[in-house]
């Protein structure tokens, strides 16, 4: 069997996508080198208040860079499309293209259903009318989509993540496989790592192990500094002084040497990992049982049996997630047992349980200080003193009057910080720690692939590549919420 090459049938299109690649950058660096030298104007004002675009040379050539982008952009999609349509016969473009068709559904059904309902979404809806928005999206749902698949339902990856190959250790992309059977797939789309395992495999589950972590993980840093910085910045004193002096005391810790110390394995023997995980995982259950209550607080005969279900049900989430099996901590000298293995509704790897704390316990503080801001700017607004002057409850006013009025700079700083914890979880991989030695995650893969790069580069690059355009669509999303938010 032939080994595939890249583009396949499709190669008849490779001079034209390399020529307007090669126009794009060019005409990139022509644009910032005019906008060192061209002349600031007066630019006209729009009927709907906004500005027209540039006139002369800077608005001739920025005219120029939209046109081949959006050129080369319409060329990939025809690799992808008739890759689709033409499988293996299109290369590994075409090969991986058809393989992610999940993927491309998902993205589709999303993409018509949110621009078709976007007026009824909100800041969410509003998204769809920003170019670099809807970019940032689809490359960050295509990665969810990519992890949600190939992960949870397994139906995207090829081999064994895991599994060797006999020989097919540092093969180069599109190697057929020499003794495949006939329900396996013939080839390794993305080569053989330095041990005969499947790149295309190993860069699916790894995107995987990236989506568990870093949102959920985010979300519970916001979690912590949403119920700490929002009493801080709204009553001030010694409670701002001592929980800021905390803040602070984390963030002069090196991130990386922080990092290092609570997942190196002497630390995580002595259960000092699980005990942060019982204090932070806490928080949320706070944070909703004061929501609630400051909310429904003149409605007992509702609030009550609300919070008793809604408490119950986080209450075993939150038990299941400190216990791994059967032990919130399990020591070599000592054990502290937790839910029975029969109501315990899940077991978190301790490798993963341990990187999560450490990213919750990193970003927390950080994420205080920006809701602390916050706070003590919108506390002096007059729908706040309107909401005192009715007899409002301090937490009612924090969590229904400033934090809403916040939500802006907060879903921002929420899409940037999952981008810097992805850059984490990779730094934490390439080092070897938390995770073991064998997991996908990008980082791991980078470090493995690293060793012979000079001569078998696809091993590092492609989940190098991975988490690039990952964090790129974060960042590009964050400036489309940005951009949205600021025209509310």
């Amino acid at each position: 069997m032939e080994p595939l090459t890249w583009t396949g049938s499709l190669s008849f299109l490779n001079i034209l996508f390399q020529g307007a690649l090669v126009l794009l950058m060019l005409m990139v660096v022509v644009q910032i080198l005019v906008s060192f030298f061209a002349t600031v104007g007066a630019r006209a004002v729009n009927p709907d208040g906004s500005l027209s675009a540039s006139s002369g040379v800077s608005g001739f050539v920025g005219m120029i860079v939209n046109g081949l982008f959006w050129i080369t952009l319409g060329l990939l999609l025809v690799y992808l499309a008739g890759g689709f349509m033409m499988g293996t016969n299109a290369g590994i473009i075409g090969a991986v293209s058809r393989q992610m068709l999940p993927v491309w559904l998902a993205l589709v059904v999303t993409f018509i259903l949110s621009i078709t309902y976007k007026r009824k979404l909100g800041l969410y809806g509003k998204l769809f009318d920003s170019t670099v928005g809807m970019i940032g999206f689809a490359i960050v749902m295509f990665w969810v989509f990519t992890g949600i698949f190939g992960g949870v339902f397994d139906i995207l990856v090829t081999h064994d993540s895991l599994s060797q190959m006999s020989g097919m250790k540092n093969k180069l992309p599109g190697t057929p496989l020499a003794r495949a059977g006939e329900e396996e797939f013939q080839w390794f789309l993305l080569g053989g790592d330095n041990l005969a395992r499947d790149v295309f495999s190993r860069l699916i589950k790894g995107s995987w192990v990236v989506v568990q972590i870093a949102p959920l993980a985010t979300l519970f840093a916001f979690m912590v500094g949403i119920t700490l910085g929002l009493p801080a910045g709204y009553y001030g004193g010694r409670l701002d002084t001592f929980l800021s002096f905390l803040a602070n005391l984390i963030l002069a810790f090196p991130v990386i040497l922080l990092f290092y110390l609570l997942v190196t394995p002497e630390i995580v023997q002595t259960g000092i990992p699980n005990y942060m995980a019982v204090f932070l995982f806490v928080f949320p259950l706070v944070f909703v049982t004061i929501l609630l209550n400051s909310r429904y607080y003149t409605q007992p005969s509702f609030r009550t049996p609300l919070l008793f279900v809604v408490l119950g049900v986080l209450g075993w989430l939150y038990l299941s997630l400190v216990s791994t099996n059967g032990a919130i901590v399990d020591a070599p000298t000592y054990r502290i047992p937790g839910l029975p293995a029969v109501i315990d509704l899940f077991d978190i790897d301790p490798g993963i349980l341990v990187v999560f704390v450490s990213v919750v316990f990193v970003n927390s503080p950080t994420v205080f200080r920006i809701v602390r801001g916050l706070a003590m700017d919108i506390k002096t607004r007059d729908y706040v003193a309107a909401a005192q002057t009715r007899g409002e409850g301090p937490w009612y006013i924090m969590l229904w009057e400033i934090l809403p009025n916040a939500r802006g700079p907060l879903i921002v700083d929420f899409c940037l910080r999952i981008g810097y914890t992805t850059i984490l979880l990779g730094t934490l991989g390439f080092f070897g720690l938390g995770l073991e030695s064998e997991s996908p995650d990008w980082g791991s893969t980078i470090n493995a692939g690293r060793r012979l790069l000079s001569l078998y580069p696809h091993a590092a690059i492609a989940p190098a590549l991975a988490l690039l355009s990952l964090v790129l669509g974060l960042n590009l999303l964050a400036d489309g919420l940005r951009e949205e938010s600021l025209r509310d």
